[in-house]
């Protein structure tokens, strides 16, 4: 598909109807509820925006991932979207994207046109409801990886969602000791995306397999 053609449409998708918690299924774990459901049974989640970075590299449209640090934290390893808790000062969630894309990649605050938003998704284990932006960089800049929020940075050939091969499952142990089986997830570049971000990555799947 031509890049050109991608963006403009994902320029419109917002008004013209997104995906919605449906996409979100095929990368939820058995018995999770969906994220309205989940949000509706917390009274004390915090918000918070991540930011979508699409980007052209030569002939491909890329879109950036991070591989967060090894830490006991709940997210210690796993990779995501740069991106974090509304802070009091940010004027909305589009700004908390931003500002943390700034924060954790350097990406400069204000680089790169607002595309969209997709379908907000909460996470339990960390009450946390996540608003996610879609941004296109022309070009992107050197990036630089904070030293404590950022192991690595990962861009991959968006349209590889559609492969369905790269969609898989595991049984995948938490660091609380759980167990989760059978867990859907993307096979990006070797690592395993999950959780969250493989729920807003499945709806932006089914927005490629929309247009295409």
């Amino acid at each position: 598909m031509d890049h050109q053609y991608i963006i403009d449409h994902f320029k419109k998708v917002s008004s013209l109807g997104l995906p919605g918690e449906d996409s979100h299924r095929s990368l939820m774990p058995l018995k999770r509820p969906i994220s309205s459901k989940a949000k509706a049974r917390s009274q004390t989640y915090r918000e918070s925006g991540v930011g979508i970075v699409l980007h052209k590299n030569g002939t491909s449209l890329e879109c950036l991932l991070i591989e967060r640090p090894d830490y006991e934290g709940t997210h210690g390893g796993q990779i995501s979207f740069p991106g974090g808790k509304r802070d009091p000062g940010d004027i909305d969630l589009e700004y908390t994207a931003r500002r943390e894309c700034f924060e954790e990649v350097g990406l400069p605050f204000g680089h790169g046109e607002h595309l969209s938003q997709l379908t907000e998704v909460f996470i339990p284990v960390s009450d946390f409801l996540v608003q996610p932006y879609i941004f296109y960089v022309e070009e992107l800049p050197p990036l630089i990886p904070d030293d404590r929020e950022v192991q690595s940075i990962i861009s991959f050939d968006l349209l590889s969602l559609m492969d369905d091969s790269i969609l898989r499952r595991k049984s995948l142990k938490l660091r609380s000791g759980i167990m989760i089986k059978d867990m859907p997830y993307f096979d990006i570049q070797g690592h395993v995306v999950w959780g969250a971000t493989g729920m807003i990555l499945s709806e932006m799947k089914e927005i490629l397999m929309r247009i295409r």
